[in-house]
């Protein structure tokens, strides 16, 4: 079918091309019978405004962008990515407002599509993912003065909006349970060793393993993968001695994990402890069910939508911490057999 456009309306409505845009904008120059006609006429064609017409207007495009810098393989698995953009689309599908999500494995690529979606207006701001020691994109944005929100902070994000929640906390509670327990070998599969967040949570474990006494405490870097995770989870099992508890930094490591302790002939709960991090569905359909750092991970996404429209509509740049995740102990773990 044809596209309706304004001429079309105008000549069912016996008016002007010029009434039709005033009354389809809420613009003063036709009375308010015509403007009813005329809005009438355009609901029965089905008519909406081109994205085009409306940045010409307004300035707007109605789309906001996204770009994931990670194996595109990985994000069909992982739970929290799933999570956060349906919490983003669904806060911005209640606003008419259009999700750009694109998925890189190139960071140069990365900050090439920022310059080119600023300078064709393809975006009216961005939701940055992700975040970076030394992160390149901060001075970017910066220097761009694109409106967007991080998803990450508070540490590194320069003058940029952020969006975050306190990974210290929860990690010092994760090592105090498992200190409480009688651990005193403790693993964590981490994921990648630049992002921020990674960073944050290697040192509060440090931190309160010093705390607790615990000397025995070992981090491995991975990419998120199950294989990875897997591969990660042989190495430090076959150690003499061994990990009695990991702390894995994603759910998808942690289930890789258990099937390694089961392949290796190791009992979970009795003679390894495992934690995920990020809990999801998947973490309490397995036997044992895991023991998980949980958040309402759509939440997240959807707060940082907010805060971006809120910018986007002149409200003051600011950062907003959210909820404090929180540990759920559950069927895989326990006191180590050798406390």
């Amino acid at each position: 079918m044809k596209r309706v456009t304004i001429a079309d309306i105008a000549r069912a409505a016996g008016v002007s091309k010029g009434a039709v845009s005033y009354a389809l904008n809420g613009r003063p120059g036709v009375s308010e019978e015509t403007r009813r006609r005329i809005l009438a006429v355009a609901e029965q064609f089905g008519w909406h405004p081109s994205s085009a017409a409306r940045a010409l207007s307004d300035g707007r495009t109605g789309v906001l962008g996204m770009i994931v810098d990670r194996p595109a393989r990985t994000l069909g698995i992982e739970s929290f990515f799933m999570q956060l953009i349906s919490g983003i689309e669904a806060t911005l599908s209640a606003r008419d407002v259009s999700l750009l999500l694109q998925v890189t494995e190139d960071r140069e690529r990365e900050m090439a599509t920022y310059r080119r979606w600023w300078a064709q207006r393809r975006v009216d701001g961005v939701i940055v993912v992700d975040l970076r020691r030394d992160d390149p994109r901060v001075a970017l944005l910066e220097e761009l003065n694109m409106p967007c929100v991080v998803i990450g902070g508070p540490h590194g994000l320069g003058t940029l909006p952020g969006v975050w929640s306190d990974e210290v906390a929860v990690t010092t509670a994760v090592v105090e349970y498992l200190a409480a327990l009688g651990h005193r070998r403790v693993a964590r599969v981490a994921g990648l060793a630049d992002l921020w967040h990674t960073s944050v949570r290697g040192q509060a474990v440090a931190d309160a393993a010093d705390r607790v006494g615990l000397t025995d405490v070992t981090t491995v870097y991975t990419d998120y993968t199950g294989e990875e995770g897997a591969r990660a989870t042989r190495a430090l099992l076959s150690r003499r001695p061994s990990p009695t508890a990991i702390v894995y930094d994603n759910d998808t490591m942690a289930v890789a994990g258990l099937g390694v302790a089961h392949e290796m002939g190791i009992a979970v709960p009795q003679q390894l402890s495992i934690v995920a991090w990020d809990d999801s569905p998947l973490c309490q359909l397995l036997h044992p069910q895991l023991s998980a750092v949980s958040r309402d991970i759509a939440a997240y996404g959807g707060h940082a939508a907010e805060q971006l429209l809120k910018i986007l509509d002149g409200a003051e740049t600011r950062s907003f911490q959210d909820t404090t995740p929180q540990l759920i102990p559950r069927g895989s773990t326990a006191p180590p057999a050798t406390a």
